[in-house]
């Protein structure tokens, strides 16, 4: 009954058996202070589960705050986070409270966790560990209490792995993991959603509501979703605005759902009308293109590192900037490791059939992949750089630094 009373509360459409979990997991755990780490793909409805815990808290007279990690840019994170003194970097005219000062006593949400810089993890760590922070340009230490909740739709253990996001920090936000199932996953609420949207959409358009055909629903169930809620949302608008037929059958239904067969290569749009499909060899070199972006990057962290920085008991591909971070030295011989790791990489790279290791430079190789995938997804940057499997922010650096 309490998980009823919840999706009455919140608006929350369904009845998926994993769907039911996760809310039994979050109104379980709103009424402790254990951080929580919500996964699931995007448009699964994550941003409700952290208002659930925080509403049914004892918090729930405090400040909450929904932070989008991925729409802060990188060099004024620390100072949204955690504030600034006045003085402490060009235009900083006067001092600044950061969200964790501003929600003491509250619940922060932090979308998008995995898009956190480096330097910002480690500081987020501390605060999760003993409630401490600094502000931008003070050595005064100030305390808070916070709640911390936080989402990705990234694999944190692939982030890990190379090196972009801190298994620490993993760890202390995955405390309590609760996840969302995708939408072609809860079949059995996909029509109960649309039905929904629908009648949300006449009665805020003042029309008579959109009505499915039982082939029409059947195809709604079986369409895989990859936007999943917000993308059904979207279907229910359009239909619901477009449409002068108030009675949707299979064929114009069709026309709202773009082909996805994950089973096929992804479509490249060429811009001449036509469609052809990306070959065997452009999805190797963006294989190649991500693991030698790696690799580079790796030897510029260690070209920039007095030696003894770098314990030999550290696994080389989990090598990755430790941006201000300090390694505490047990070898006197890293570099040995290193140039193993790359004269294997190399190697394997001259194995490749038909293809040569000269013609495979990072600019060539992103130039070519960038510019394929910007014509496939009509330039929108967001979702070239999920295919890509780079933040858009990556992305906006390497289409300037390629003059793209």
């Amino acid at each position: 009954m309490e998980i009823q009373n919840i999706k009455q509360r919140f608006d929350i459409i369904g009845d998926d058996p994993g769907l039911n979990r996760a809310l039994d997991i979050a109104t379980q755990v709103a009424g402790t202070d254990l951080s929580v780490l919500v996964t699931g793909e995007s448009g699964v409805g994550k941003e409700a589960i952290p208002q659930i815990i925080h509403q049914n808290s004892p918090r729930k007279h405090g400040v909450y705050i929904a932070v989008n990690c991925g729409a802060i840019p990188e060099g004024t994170i620390d100072s949204e986070l955690f504030g600034h003194e006045k003085g402490s970097f060009t235009g900083a005219n006067e001092m600044r409270k950061g969200y964790f000062e501003v929600a003491d006593g509250g619940t922060i949400f932090l979308d998008e966790v995995a898009e956190l810089p480096l330097s910002t993890q480690v500081r987020l760590l501390r605060i999760l560990q003993t409630g401490e922070f600094y502000k931008v340009g003070s050595s005064k230490v100030q305390k808070t209490n916070v709640r911390v909740v936080a989402a990705t739709n990234v694999n944190l253990m692939h982030a890990i792995h190379t090196g972009k996001f801190r298994e620490d920090l993993y760890y202390r936000l995955n405390t309590v993991p609760i996840s969302i199932p995708a939408l072609r996953e809860r079949k059995g609420d996909i029509y109960l959603l649309f039905r929904k949207f629908a009648l949300d959409f006449a009665d805020k358009y003042k029309m008579p509501v959109v009505k499915l055909t039982r082939d029409a629903q059947i195809m709604l169930q079986q369409y895989r979703w990859p936007g999943n809620i917000r993308q059904l949302k979207n279907v229910a608008e359009q239909m619901s605005v477009l449409e002068k037929e108030r009675l949707i059958d299979v064929d114009i239904l069709q026309k709202y759902l773009p082909a996805d067969n994950p089973d096929n290569l992804p479509v490249l749009n060429t811009g001449a009308g036509k469609n052809d499909f990306i070959s065997d060899r452009d999805i190797l070199y963006k294989m190649i293109f991500q693991l030698k972006q790696e690799v580079a990057h790796l030897k510029e962290i260690v070209e920039h590192q007095e030696p003894r920085h770098i314990p030999s008991s550290i696994d080389a591909e989990s090598v990755a900037p430790s941006h201000g971070v300090s390694i505490t030295a047990v070898s006197d011989k890293p570099k040995v490791i290193h140039d193993t790791v790359y004269t294997t990489i190399d190697k394997d790279f001259e194995e490749l059939p038909d293809i040569k290791v000269e013609q495979l430079s990072i600019p060539s190789v992103n130039a070519d992949l960038i510019k394929k995938c910007l014509e496939k997804h009509n330039g929108r940057r967001k979702d070239a750089a999920a295919e890509l499997g780079i933040s858009e922010r990556t992305l906006y650096r390497k289409i300037k630094e390629l003059n793209l």
